[in-house]
């Protein structure tokens, strides 16, 4: 992002009305590739082809902001890898891993990773170094430091459904998971800020904490993001749950998120009388069905809708509710975009 659209994002949060209202998605690789007309595998193997890529979308698009911009990343499998995880490449479509945690028992054993050299993230580190002159260059900066969250990544770890009965039957097994994730991604967020004395954001993303109920959510969830939130003295912290989150909203301001992505099915005006006035809303347009699947005249819909039942504009970028597909293009961003303006 550059100096001005990081201003842009600071007054956002501190409440600032704009007219139109702010346009801005979560991107990743699915959505960057396909707008270069790259493969996947090629978007993640290929530096140059990342930076041109990026670029591209950055000065296409000016007036909308990418989130988090610049982001070297390996989709889920970022962060399992440095705990001992098998990748799995497949030709086409998203890269997983298989699970290391054979029981609980093993938990015990997990050994805390070095962010500095294990699994997949010198890698990123190696991306972000190599190409950081020239996005400068470009008026931009490195602002985030991103990880996935702690349910995402013990979840991988050890098996969805052997994590969820965890916590129903050996909560201190699953406890003891948690605290280790949670130290790798303290340990991984601030070793992102010190390589890059820029960023001034954190971007945390999980979405198991919404298939979880308010009593879990209170033991295993607030504690562990609240002191992955204050792990950094950034002005941005920002929370990607697309899974149910009304649970997730309430607790926002007590875990210190000030930016929150959430899904497309709950009423805006709902999730901001749980969030509070406090926190900026992003979203909340079906990705897959409208932004994906969806014609112009159903992205320009679709926004005139969601503007028209807004109660409270302020803190508010107008955006998909989750991930932005890959079939999102130049068109129906414009449609987008002219869908803001005429309803601002």
């Amino acid at each position: 992002m550059t100096d001005q659209q990081w201003d842009y994002l600071l007054r956002i949060i501190d409440g600032e009305i704009f007219d139109p209202l702010p346009v801005g998605f979560l991107v990743d690789g699915p959505w960057v590739a396909e707008l270069a007309g790259a493969s996947l595998m090629d978007y993640f193997g290929d530096g140059d082809l990342w930076l041109r890529a990026n670029l591209e979308a950055q000065q296409r698009f000016p007036e909308v902001l990418w989130l988090p911009g610049f982001w070297a990343e390996y989709g889920m499998i970022s962060n399992p890898p440095s705990f001992g995880a098998k990748c799995i490449w497949p030709e086409d479509g998203f890269p997983t891993c298989e699970h290391i945690l054979r029981g609980y028992d093993d938990i015990a054993d997990l050994k805390q990773p070095n962010v500095r050299t294990d699994g997949l993230l010198p890698f990123i580190i190696q991306r972000l170094d190599r190409y950081q002159s020239d996005i400068e260059k470009a008026s931009h900066r490195y602002r985030f430091a991103s990880s996935h969250g702690p349910l995402t990544i013990a979840s991988y770890l050890l098996g969805y459904t052997e994590f969820f009965i965890g916590m129903a039957e050996n909560s201190q097994a699953i406890h003891q998971l948690l605290r280790s994730v949670t130290q790798f991604i303290i340990d991984w967020v601030r070793y992102q800020k010190e390589k890059y004395p820029d960023i001034d954001g954190i971007l945390i993303l999980d979405d198991l904490i919404g298939f979880i109920g308010e009593k879990d959510f209170k033991e295993f969830v607030q504690p562990y993001m609240t002191e992955i939130f204050s792990s950094l003295d950034v002005s941005v912290r920002f929370l990607h749950n697309d899974a149910a989150g009304m649970i997730t909203a309430s607790h926002l301001d007590s875990m210190g998120v000030n930016l929150f992505n959430f899904s497309f099915e709950h009423d805006v005006n709902e999730i901001r009388k749980r969030a509070g006035d406090k926190v900026t809303l992003m979203g909340n347009i079906p990705p897959r069905d409208v932004l994906g699947a969806g014609s112009c005249e159903d992205v320009r819909q679709s926004v005139a809708q969601l503007l028209e039942s807004v109660e409270d504009k302020r803190r508010l970028i107008v955006s998909g509710g989750g991930f932005t597909p890959g079939a999102f293009s130049e068109d129906k961003i414009t449609a987008f975009r002219e869908a803001v303006l005429e309803s601002s």
